[in-house]
């Protein structure tokens, strides 16, 4: 099975380049997409220069949005699954690279677990990631550590199948719920993430208001989606 990765990028520049770079050092066969979500800075450039296949949204839509477009993109070019890689340098290419060589079958969700105590995350970090791992195990039925993690493996078909319209951050925790709900297996895989000095980190995840509007999506998901006898 062909291996692809899939990086959506917003002001993503500064960072996008040591990203692609690294994906193509340890797996030089595997495909690269990038899906520009409106970018200002020349997001879209850095990887026209690198010779990766591109995607550009005219205007910002949201990460959800961008995962979207990257997924149907790629299920229209025959790949069964993709692995999905923030663009502001956080993941390890050898785990996004671990992630696609996992044995889980290709149906399941196969999700990226952090230590970010170990790995040093921003304490407003681990308190929005602890408050999302709640909400979302309580209404996926089942215990998850990490649910805002970006580096993940998706199974195309089934993924665009479980109907998420969310454009933003919300579209990661929705799926997890989603696919629970309708017997999808999840799969827990330890990473690792790199956090740069305060200065230099670029983030779009605002730690109060996200999480607000992401429990609320939750809770019209789990009104509106029923679970699967299988689940």
């Amino acid at each position: 099975m062909q291996r692809a990765y899939l990086i959506p990028a917003y002001q993503a520049a500064a960072s996008l380049e040591q990203v692609l770079q690294g994906l193509r050092a340890v797996d030089p066969e595997g495909a690269l997409l990038v899906v520009d979500d409106g970018s200002t800075d020349g997001t879209g450039e850095v990887a026209r220069k690198l010779g990766v296949d591109l995607v550009t949204h005219d205007a910002n839509r949201g990460k959800g949005a961008a995962l979207r477009t990257g997924f149907s993109w790629l299920k229209d070019r025959g790949f069964e699954t993709a692995v999905t890689v923030d663009a502001d340098g956080q993941h390890r290419s050898e785990d996004a690279l671990l992630l696609a060589q996992h044995g889980a079958p290709a149906g399941a969700i196969v999700l990226g677990v952090r230590d970010l105590r170990r790995d040093g995350a921003p304490r407003a970090s681990r308190f929005s990631n602890g408050f999302s791992n709640w909400w979302v195990s309580r209404f996926a039925g089942q215990p998850l550590h990490d649910t805002q993690c970006g580096l993940r493996r998706y199974p195309l078909a089934t993924t665009l199948s479980l109907g998420s319209d969310a454009r933003g951050y919300g579209f990661e925790c929705e799926m997890l719920v989603r696919a629970a709900r309708r017997g999808v297996l999840i799969v827990e895989v330890p990473v690792q993430v790199f956090y740069p000095p305060k200065e230099q980190r670029v983030s779009h995840f605002r730690v109060v208001s996200d999480p607000a509007r992401i429990v609320a999506r939750l809770v019209h998901t789990a009104l509106t989606v029923p679970r699967s006898k299988a689940s």
